[in-house]
Parts: structure tokens; C-alpha cells; sequence
């Protein structure tokens, strides 16, 4: 796993960050100050990080989606956008406002609110063997060692032998002693590991962790 996220910079990224539309700001704020634990974050991340993070996703076929933290849905519109009506996506969310948000806003997607730990008998509820595809939005550097493991060990149970996993890490924050432990779990359960290009044009900055082949 590469180690050093800031190394390859892209200029395309770089400039202002997009800011979310004001009511998506006050929600996520208002979120956040009920429980920034579980938020992770005082903004909603740009349209920018959300390409950044949804690469991943095929042009073609049906492909099963999963997003893990969606809060108030930057890249469950990119995500919709991207499958344009294919396969299957499922969000699921752990806050009730933001999930009721989500089944406003995203028709297309199926919101589930439920707390990500509980992978394997959320997609077997719903007769799906596999996500070909996980995009996260959860504030790893945040949770503890045991649900920091708790919930990858979910995730590498229930992602395809060749699917992709994909998160987000803020720049600020890799020094934290909670994200480097993250940063090591993500390596021992994927071959690959690779980070992005930083993404400047989002507040505040971030760079994508891309996995594959998940060890079971």
C-alpha cells in the first residue's frame, strides 16, 4: 500500500472547492452537532471527490452498488448518475433524517437504514449474493478498533472476488493514530490498496483509497 496520499497531484483538482447547496449544509451541520462521532464531518463532500470515488463503477451491465454513509447523498448522485438507471443500489444509513432524506431526494436508490455492520443479512433480506461495487462515506479515522474491523470484515464478506471497494480519507487527518490503524486494516484485507490524486476542490482536502481483492 502507498503510503504517501499528497505524492501524485493532479492540477485538475486543484482550485476552490465546490461548495453544497446551503439546506445541504445546514442538514449535515445540524447532523454533525447531534453527533459528530457518527457524521464524521461539519460539510457534505464535493462533486469532485464524489467522481473521485465512483470511478470504480462499470459503464456497463448490472452491477450491485453498495454505498456505506451516504449522509445527505454527494455520491449517491453520482452514483445514480452513473448508473443511469442499471443493477442495483443500495444506501445504506445509519442516521434516520439524513436516510429520510435520501428516500426523498434519490427514488432510484434503496435506502436502508441500518447500521453497516449488519452487511451480510442486509443483502441477504434482499436476495443479493454480492456487491460488485462499494463506495464508503463513513468516518473511519472516528471509530474504534473494533468497529473499524467490525465493519471491513463486513465488507470483505459480502464483496465479489473481483469487485472494488472504495473510501475517502481527509489529508489533516492522516497523521491520526485512528487512520493509520485504518489505513493498516485496509491493506491486510485487500491485495491492492492504492490512493488517488489529492482532491483540493473539497472541503477539506481528500484523497480516494481504491481496494481489490478483498482476503476472506
Amino acid at each position: 500500500m502507498t503510503t504517501n496520499p499528497t505524492a501524485p497531484l493532479g492540477d485538475q483538482d486543484r482550485g476552490h472547492a465546490t461548495p453544497a447547496p446551503s439546506n445541504d449544509l445546514t442538514t449535515f451541520l445540524g447532523q454533525w452537532l447531534r453527533s459528530p462521532l457518527r457524521i464524521g464531518a461539519i460539510a457534505p463532500s464535493s462533486q469532485h471527490l464524489a467522481r473521485a470515488i465512483s470511478c470504480s463503477l462499470p459503464e456497463r451491465g448490472a452491477p450491485v452498488v453498495v454505498e456505506l454513509g451516504p449522509g445527505t447523498g454527494p455520491f449517491t448522485a453520482e452514483i445514480q448518475r452513473r448508473l443511469d438507471g442499471r443493477g442495483r443500489h443500495l444506501a445504506i444509513e445509519v442516521n434516520p433524517r439524513l436516510a429520510g432524506l435520501l428516500r426523498t431526494r434519490y427514488p432510484g436508490a434503496e435506502v436502508i437504514q441500518e447500521d453497516a455492520r449488519h452487511l451480510r443479512r442486509l443483502l441477504d433480506e434482499r436476495g443479493i449474493g454480492r456487491a460488485d461495487v462499494m463506495v464508503s462515506g463513513l468516518p473511519w479515522a472516528l471509530f474504534s478498533a473494533a468497529t473499524q474491523r467490525q465493519i471491513m470484515d463486513a465488507t470483505a464478506d459480502v464483496l465479489a472476488p473481483s469487485g472494488a471497494f472504495a473510501t475517502f480519507a481527509y489529508l489533516h487527518a492522516t497523521p491520526l493514530s485512528s487512520a493509520r490503524r485504518f489505513r493498516d486494516l485496509l491493506a491486510d484485507r485487500f491485495e491492492e490498496v492504492v490512493p488517488s490524486r489529492t482532491v483540493w476542490r473539497n472541503w477539506p482536502p481528500a484523497f480516494v483509497l481504491h481496494a481489490r481483492r478483498a482476503r476472506r
